[in-house]
C-alpha cells in the first residue's frame, strides 16, 4: 500500500465566508484534518493539498481574495504537492493522475470540503480509475443546501454521502481510525453495496 492524503479546499471561504461548513462542526473537521497532515508527515506520507479557483468576479472562492486563501493551518505546513483547480474533481484538469503514477500511489486518502461534491467527485473518479480510496468521516463536511429539488441538512448530506461512499467507493472511517491503521500498515475495512442492502433489508 502507497498512500497519498489529499486535503481538498481547506479555505476561508468555507471558515468565515458564504459557504460555512455546518456539519460535523468546523471545531471537530478542522483539527482533525491538521491532524491527518502532521501524522502523514510524521510517516513520510506525501500530502497533497488542493485549493479551488474561481474567477475573480465569483461570489465564491474568488481568485486572489481572502475567502479563497487556505486556511492559515494548512498553508503553514509543509506538503508534498499543491494543486489548483477549477473543477469539483481533483482529477480535472489537473496534474493529480500524473503526480500518483510518478509516484506509484495506490491509495488515495481523502480530507477536506465538500462532502458531497468535491470530496465525492474525487472520491468517484479515483475509484473508476481502479485506485483505493479511503474517505475520513470527521475530516470533512457540508453545508445545508436547499432549492428547487428539495432541502437537506448538512447533517443528512454529510450522513448520505459517506453511507454512499463505504459501499464500496471508498472505506469510511475517522481520523483516528485512520491513523491507527496507518501506524499499523493496513488499510481501512471496507464494505460493499450489497452488504449494505442486505442489513437495510433487515432493519
Amino acid at each position: 500500500m502507497r498512500r497519498a492524503l489529499i486535503v481538498i479546499d481547506v479555505q476561508n471561504e468555507y471558515f468565515n465566508g458564504t459557504m460555512k461548513i455546518a456539519y460535523p462542526p468546523l471545531d471537530v473537521s478542522l483539527p482533525n484534518i491538521i491532524r491527518a497532515m502532521d501524522a502523514a508527515r510524521a510517516a513520510d506520507i506525501p500530502v497533497v493539498v488542493v485549493q479551488h479557483d474561481a474567477p475573480e468576479q465569483s461570489p465564491i472562492f474568488a481568485k486572489g481574495s481572502p475567502a479563497w486563501r487556505l486556511h492559515d493551518e494548512i498553508a503553514g505546513r509543509p506538503s508534498n504537492h499543491h494543486i489548483n483547480k477549477t473543477y469539483a474533481s481533483v482529477f480535472t484538469g489537473t496534474d493529480l493522475e500524473q503526480w500518483i503514477a510518478d509516484h506509484r500511489i495506490d491509495t488515495l486518502t481523502i480530507v477536506g470540503y465538500m462532502t458531497h461534491n468535491c470530496d465525492a467527485a474525487t472520491i468517484y473518479e479515483a475509484s473508476h480509475k481502479g485506485l483505493a480510496v479511503e474517505f475520513l468521516s470527521d475530516a470533512s463536511g457540508s453545508p445545508s443546501y436547499e432549492n428547487a429539488a428539495g432541502k437537506a441538512s448538512a447533517e443528512e448530506i454529510h450522513r448520505v454521502f459517506s453511507t454512499v461512499f463505504h459501499s464500496g467507493f471508498a472505506a469510511v472511517g475517522t481520523t483516528d481510525q485512520w491513523i491507527t491503521a496507518m501506524c499499523a500498515g493496513t488499510a481501512l475495512e471496507r464494505d460493499n453495496v450489497y452488504l449494505s442492502v442486505q442489513r437495510a433489508k433487515r432493519n
